[in-house]
């Protein structure tokens, strides 16, 4: 949950929202887009909404790691965008796309403070704005490509130059996806980030 400072939601507070807001979105996408299959991920409420969520203790343990290290950078404002790539297995061609973009906001403290600051945004206008993106992730199985061939997922992080990555990460170029379209989805803001969701696909002939 968020950290509150008489009712402001500080930059860790944010981070977590974030955070939790991805882990809920990339298995939406998982379970929208086929990857997985259905069997393997069971139902849960959050948001106001019904959300499928992987049983898989692998993918579980591996988003929980990554999101884990997101969360730390983001509380200090160090993220510029987190990429969900969907990849085919055979080939490697990247297919799908999706990011989710950062921006830093100062928020709205009554004394601000570069360095600690905090939003009295309410955390259900936040909650309703990302119900409605997730309502959007669910949607796109109306117009994204039918995906048929087998997949994997991985997350990149995209973060500051001057970031300290650990040793285990590895360094990554941007993702290229011939043939692609763009779809942008809402946008929800916690008053400390602004978090654009953004679906880049491959057009099938």
């Amino acid at each position: 949950m968020a950290t509150s400072t008489q009712n402001a939601i500080t930059l860790k507070g944010s981070a977590a929202i974030i955070t939790e807001y991805l882990n809920y979105g990339i298995n939406s996408i998982l379970f929208q887009r086929g990857i997985y299959p259905p069997e393997q991920f069971t139902s849960v409420q959050q948001y106001g909404l019904t959300i499928l969520m992987s049983k898989d203790e692998k993918i579980i343990a591996f988003l929980q790691n990554v999101l884990c290290q997101v969360q730390d950078w983001l509380a200090r404002n160090e993220v510029e965008k987190i990429s969900m790539v969907i990849t085919n297995v055979h080939t490697k061609e990247v297919l799908e796309c999706w990011d989710f973009k950062v921006q830093n906001e100062p928020g709205d403290g009554p004394k601000i403070d570069p360095a600690n600051p905090t939003s009295s945004k309410e955390l259900k206008k936040i909650q309703a704005e990302i119900r409605d993106v997730m309502r959007q992730i669910a949607a796109t199985i109306s117009y994204l490509p039918l995906i048929e061939y087998i997949c994997t997922f991985d997350v990149l992080i995209h973060t500051l130059k001057n970031t300290d990555v650990p040793e285990k990460w590895n360094e990554t170029g941007d993702v290229q996806i011939q043939n692609a379209q763009t779809v942008q989805l809402k946008s929800f803001s916690t008053g400390l980030h602004k978090l654009d969701t953004i679906v880049n696909y491959k057009m099938t002939d």
